[in-house]
């Protein structure tokens, strides 16, 4: 059954109703009922893995870009252009979100969603880190009506959840909009592979079902409900672009298996992207509010036709527009409640320590990062074990502050050196994930590094970030059969140590996380001969201040070539 969308077109019914009957009264017949527009324009606003931001991000060399309090003034703008206008989110708009927001259960980001107008939303594997509890108080808090609640409700919507309403209330397959007799319809799919990016149980009994499927029979019973427009909010991305600059992903592959959708926007892997693919408009905005997509519509009445009328990414400046008063009074108490414990430094380092890898890619899932390599020699020389592995989709910040980053709970000052704070190193591992050490035989290890490397091309999660060991493999071979060798790092850290043995015979130490030796990003699940240690954001920040500063440098751990097939996709490019 569909949502119809009541909350904002109830704001003063009575007042409405009133007005109705005096123009009825005042206004002669021969004026009354004038039709609507030939063509009616509908705008949609969009933004992808929000991730609870509600602090500007910084980019380095860049201006602080977005934030609630921007953001909402950026799309109050948009709206005054286009009275009819939807704001939506296709999943993870909380989850792996910045101390000021996950410490309080990312509250926050509901009530700044509330406030910066979103409309409906769908769910993203991050949804889903806090359990079922914790999301059905944030699916309630959203559509809250309560007079306490700040700003506007919003809904959740996600067609291809078996079992979702013995899991979760108040979730619909989609949700319809009528803008003068036309009627929208706003489809919502959850990724597939979701349950394997959090911990086993969070999604309860639930299982995503094929998107392409859900899809259309969603399309299809929003049509018989009088829908003429179609749109999808789809938790699938683009993984990269071939040697013939083609888009490729699970966005791409959504796209070409349905058919009939006027837009359908992505999300999930933080790559901006719009073009038509299979004769619908596709769009993928850049994460956390870095930039937002506007989509203007034209529909015609008398045939029912609908046609891309305009489209365009916007990159909001924070210091461009008047912050909303509203997100800023909202945010504040909470940031208070932080500042006294997030804003001690714990270290500096002679360098910057960004979250970008040495291929330039802002997440770092394609390569060698810095701060890859501070979290797993912090891991590795902790415990004392021979090797560490964490997975890239885990680091979720820099490490080192920009001047004045109140995500990180950093000061104003000029680096160098580059002051590391506890807020910051919570923003690079916001999820609470422990610390753990065991022991694999070399041909496990291989199957861990294997499965890093097996998305490539593609930027996955799963990439691998690692201590202890520099491996290299080979992106054209089949996967599972792509990783060449390994050699241990020398006591400088430089790759020119003795070779790891990749075979059954050999016996070594790791240190890694709960999440993936419980067989998260498709790791092996070796959980039940695991120890647990400590929160690894604690360990992480205790060798920052026991090393302080630090000095890290790219050190050539991991090495793409291209043995079998130079037709085949390339290396990544480093910087």
């Amino acid at each position: 059954m569909p949502l119809v969308d009541s909350a904002r077109q109830s704001r003063g019914i009575a007042l409405l109703v009133a007005l109705a009957t005096l123009i009825a009264l005042l206004v002669p017949a021969g004026v009354q009922g004038v039709k609507p527009p030939a063509v009616e324009q509908i705008q949609i606003l969009d933004i992808s893995d929000w991730h609870g931001q509600i602090d500007p991000i910084q980019p380095f060399g860049f201006p602080p870009l977005g934030g609630a309090a921007a953001l909402s003034t950026y799309f109050d703008m948009e709206r005054a252009l286009y009275p009819n206008t939807l704001t939506l989110t296709a999943g993870d708009d909380v989850g792996a979100s910045p101390p000021i927001s996950a410490f309080f259960e990312d509250v926050p980001a509901i009530l700044a969603e509330r406030l910066m107008g979103i409309q409906v939303a769908t769910f993203g594997n991050h949804n889903f880190d806090g359990g079922l509890d914790r999301l059905q108080d944030q699916i309630d808090l959203a559509r809250s009506n309560k007079p306490r609640d700040v700003g506007e409700p919003f809904k959740y919507v996600s067609a291809n959840l078996s079992n979702r309403n013995q899991n979760l209330r108040h979730v619909q397959d989609y949700a319809l909009f009528n803008y003068r007799g036309v009627v929208v319809a706003v489809i919502g799919i959850t990724n597939e592979e979701a349950p394997t990016l959090v911990f086993p149980g969070n999604f309860g009994t639930m299982t995503p079902t094929d998107g392409v499927a859900a899809a259309m029979a969603a399309k299809a019973d929003a049509e018989a409900a009088g829908a003429t427009v179609f749109i999808a909010i789809t938790h699938k991305g683009l993984r990269g672009f071939d040697e013939f600059a083609q888009p490729f992903g699970e966005l791409i592959d959504f796209a070409n298996g349905v058919s009939g959708f006027d837009v359908i926007f992505g999300d999930h892997t933080d790559i901006q992207f719009a073009g038509t693919v299979n004769g619908q408009w596709v769009v993928e905005n850049r994460s956390k509010g870095v930039s937002y997509s506007k989509t203007v519509l034209n529909v015609t009445r008398a045939t029912g036709d609908v046609a891309l009328g305009s489209h365009a990414f916007v990159t909001p400046i924070t210091a461009d527009v008047p912050p909303d008063p509203d997100v800023l009074a909202m945010r504040l108490p909470f940031f208070d409640a932080l500042a006294p414990i997030f804003s001690v430094i714990i270290g500096q380092s002679d360098v910057r320590i960004p979250r970008a890898d040495s291929c330039g890619r802002p997440d770092g899932r394609l390569c060698e990062s810095l701060v890859g390599d501070v979290i797993t020699d912090a891991m590795r020389l902790t415990y004392g074990t021979d090797f560490a592995i964490t997975n890239a989709g885990g680091i979720r910040d820099n490490l080192t502050c920009d001047s004045g980053y109140a995500a990180g709970f950093c000061p104003v000052y000029a680096p160098p050196p580059w002051l590391i704070t506890r807020g910051e190193a919570q923003a690079v591992l916001p999820f609470g994930n422990q610390s753990v050490t065991l022991e694999v035989n070399g041909a496990e290890l291989k199957t861990m590094l294997e499965n890093g490397v097996s998305a490539m091309p593609g930027a996955n999660g799963k990439f691998p970030q690692l201590s202890g060991l520099c491996f290299t493999y080979d992106i054209t071979a089949a996967v599972g059969s792509r990783v060449v060798g390994a050699v241990h790092q020398d006591t400088d850290g430089s790759c020119d140590g003795a070779a790891v043995d990749l075979t059954a015979g050999s016996t070594y130490e790791i240190a890694t996380n709960d999440f993936m030796v419980a067989g998260g990003d498709g790791y092996p699940n070796f959980f039940s001969r695991s120890v647990t240690r400590n929160i690894m954001v604690n360990d992480v920040s205790d060798w920052i201040s026991a090393n302080t500063p630090l000095s890290p440098d790219l050190q050539g751990r991991i090495t793409c070539v291209r043995i079998f097939d130079l037709a085949g996709p390339a290396c990544p490019v480093t910087l």
